[in-house]
């Protein structure tokens, strides 16, 4: 196999919490929550009418033409704004790179949602020629991957990957892969979500999937407690810069962590929900694991997926006793979707930069909310408050709808 390192240098997110990263960590760490009444638009007639809004968002933050604003949708102006954060605090404003080896890989589980209902809604009230040119690039997945390739003028790899809530995750795996295989040296990637629309509302409560506990909203999101009832959309993005070891000593980059090992497995058993006793996820853990090189007892933290959803959260419990063994009784597992909500296809990339932030600041993010535990929940969830602890080997869990999992384990650079 090969011996080339990847290392993560940059991280960048627009969340519920906040329109930067850093202040997002910080009010993680105060036990904060990122979910409110959607503002929006009208849901009154809605049975869920609480969601994770990003607020007070400049969409022309990153991109050089204001033109561009209006020829994209607002899941690419997340994805920007994402990407120029991590782009400066990687450190790469005015540095000499090889463009032909650097590289962008950022999905969206939905994409231009929004665009999406615009434009139909044109083309039945005033007709086929009324429809923008400009719907088509604005509506499609790869299109924020796109613009961020052109904007920062990387030539290399350049795809948008496509797994529901697995989606960021599969983006950061499959960096790593291509820059262990030698295929790049820098690849920003990550997710970016802006379903929070009339139609994803109406989608996902169709589905029951939504939390509706309207009339407290920041208790909601309440993964592994025995009262959650679903989980609560969000919207946002987050992009990390992966860099191939040496590449990023040689420009001195301050270093995060480095990715050890990544997994991706199917369920192949149902549309919507988990393989008995999270058999697919457990696969993807023990693979991550593999390449990682490591022991199941040498994990000391798990950011699980952790929707808040009845079966999911039993699930994910089970697969990390079926991997972890004893050990899963001794590791710390929290799931910050219980401040942030679930950003769907962004949600790996902002919860991959929160387990890079714990190794770094040894604290660990708690999970909110979680006041009456389910009994089938029983691990070390973190509850209520942050935790101080060093942490060297963190283990990051993704599921999406279809079947999709993904499995990112990274480590304290030594």
């Amino acid at each position: 196999m090969s011996t080339r390192r990847v290392v993560i240098t940059g991280l960048g997110a627009l969340t519920p919490l906040a329109n930067d990263f850093p202040t997002t960590w910080d009010l993680l760490l105060q036990g904060k929550s990122g979910i409110g009444p959607i503002t929006a638009f009208d849901c009154k007639d809605y049975d869920c009418r609480i969601a994770g809004e990003v607020r007070n968002f400049d969409p022309a933050i990153g991109f050089k033409n204001p033109k561009e604003v209006r020829r994209t949708d607002r899941y690419t102006h997340l994805a920007m704004a994402a990407a120029a954060e991590a782009w400066k605090d990687a450190g790469l404003q005015g540095a000499t790179l090889d463009a032909d080896r650097a590289g962008v890989l950022v999905g969206s589980g939905i994409g231009g949602l929004s665009t999406l209902e615009e434009q139909h809604s044109i083309l039945r009230d005033r007709g086929p020629k009324k429809v923008s040119p400009f719907m088509i690039p604005m509506m499609i997945n790869n299109i924020a991957s796109g613009h961020i390739s052109m904007h920062y003028g990387l030539r290399g790899p350049n795809f948008a990957i496509v797994s529901a809530c697995a989606t960021a995750s599969h983006s950061i795996g499959e960096s790593w892969r291509l820059i262990r295989e030698n295929e790049a040296d820098l690849i920003v990637a990550g997710g970016s979500e802006a379903a929070v629309v009339p139609l994803g509302l109406s989608g996902f409560a169709a589905m029951r999937a939504l939390s509706t506990r309207n009339e407290e909203p920041t208790r909601a999101s309440r993964p592994f407690d025995k009262g959650r009832d679903g989980f609560v959309l969000s919207e946002g993005a987050a992009i990390v810069v992966l860099e191939e070891y040496e590449h990023a000593k040689k420009r001195n980059a301050r270093i995060y962590g480095e990715l050890l090992g990544y997994g991706a497995t199917a369920d192949a058993h149902h549309l919507t929900a988990p393989a008995p006793e999270g058999a697919g996820a457990a696969r993807a853990m023990r693979i991550a694991l593999k390449h990682a090189n490591i022991s199941a007892d040498q994990v000391d933290y798990i950011n699980a997926h952790g929707t808040s959803t009845p079966q999911g959260d039993i699930c994910e419990t089970q697969a990390i006793k079926s991997v972890l063994g004893a050990h899963a009784k001794k590791v710390a597992v929290s799931s910050t979707k219980s401040s942030l909500g679930h950003l769907l296809g962004a949600a790996g990339s902002v919860e991959m930069a929160i387990c890079l932030k714990a190794i770094e600041k040894s604290i660990l993010p708690a999970t909110i909310n979680l006041e009456d535990p389910d009994p089938e929940c029983d691990l070390d969830y973190v509850p209520h408050k942050p935790r101080e602890q060093k942490i060297k080997i963190v283990m990051n869990n993704s599921f999406g709808f279809g079947g999709h999992n993904a499995c990112l384990i990274a480590s304290r650079l030594v």
